[in-house]
């Protein structure tokens, strides 16, 4: 008992004043990259850095050496990769706006309203031969790409969407960002696929949509302004030729929240 209130004597208000800015500063840094590629990164390293704990424990000393040396080479690579979050953190402490950042998710109400307004527009789209870029955000964040193209946060609605690719409007040739049932930008600038094997037949919008898949797990849909073909990508993959109900049903089955299961075991009298 001495002992405990001899370390509760060590503590005065410099060492609370101390630890509490450290515990605000991680707090604000986990939201800053929150739902962004930064935090699959983190879980990687936190992944790799238990093992190594853990190989240790055990006497692993193969695979602990091994461990050891990539944690080593990783927090060398750490200012490289993370040199977008790095940048844009520096940019936001700046502007005085270094840790706000809003999250969301899908409701089943929510989501079944922002499909039905995105099915609508398509077909008019598609009827039309207007070219489009729908992008939908998931688990991983868009904050870098929406930050390309012009904020925009409203109601995701059939009408907007239409209005947004018309060929005469300012943002038609870049993509739309989603998020939840907010349309958070237009006009944004997607990074490009580096697949050599693409059909050259497709243009600049299925390269950027399959692009933005292969670096997040958002879902893009493409309207081909030549064919009014619709196309839908996911983790690098294209499904092409697809019609409006075939494509709600794979948006609703991407985007829909798992429901948990719960089983019970019938009683027997006896068991």
């Amino acid at each position: 008992m001495s002992q405990l209130f001899r370390v509760f004597d060590q503590f005065n208000w410099r060492s609370i004043l101390d630890i509490a800015i450290i515990t605000y500063v991680f707090y604000k840094a986990i939201i800053l990259i929150r739902g962004t590629r930064a935090e699959q990164l983190i879980k990687g390293l936190a992944v790799l850095l238990l093992a190594t704990v853990i190989s240790g424990q055990l006497g692993l000393m193969t695979i602990n050496w091994l461990l050891t040396r990539t944690l080593t080479l990783g927090l060398v690579a750490i200012p490289i990769v993370f040199q977008p979050e790095l940048r844009r953190g520096l940019e936001s402490l700046g502007r005085g706006k270094l840790f706000t950042r809003a999250s969301f998710f899908y409701g089943e109400k929510e989501l079944d309203n922002m499909l039905n307004e995105l099915n609508k527009a398509v077909q008019v789209l598609v009827k039309k031969k207007v070219g489009a870029l729908i992008v939908i955000e998931r688990e991983t964040g868009l904050n870098e790409i929406a930050e390309t193209g012009i904020a925009i946060d409203g109601q995701v609605s059939a009408e907007l969407l239409v209005n947004i690719f018309l060929p005469r409007s300012p943002l038609h040739d870049g993509a739309v960002i989603i998020r939840g049932n907010r349309l958070i930008a237009a006009g944004c600038y997607l990074p490009l696929t580096e697949n050599p094997n693409l059909s050259k037949e497709l243009g600049t919008r299925h390269r950027a949509a399959l692009g933005v898949s292969e670096h997040s797990d958002a879902i893009a849909l493409v309207v081909s302004e030549e064919t009014g073909v619709i196309s839908l990508t996911n983790s690098g993959k294209l499904t092409r030729y697809l019609d409006d109900k075939t494509m709600k049903q794979m948006l609703l089955k991407l985007l829909k929240p798992p429901t948990p299961t719960i089983s019970f075991k019938p009683w027997r009298a006896g068991t």
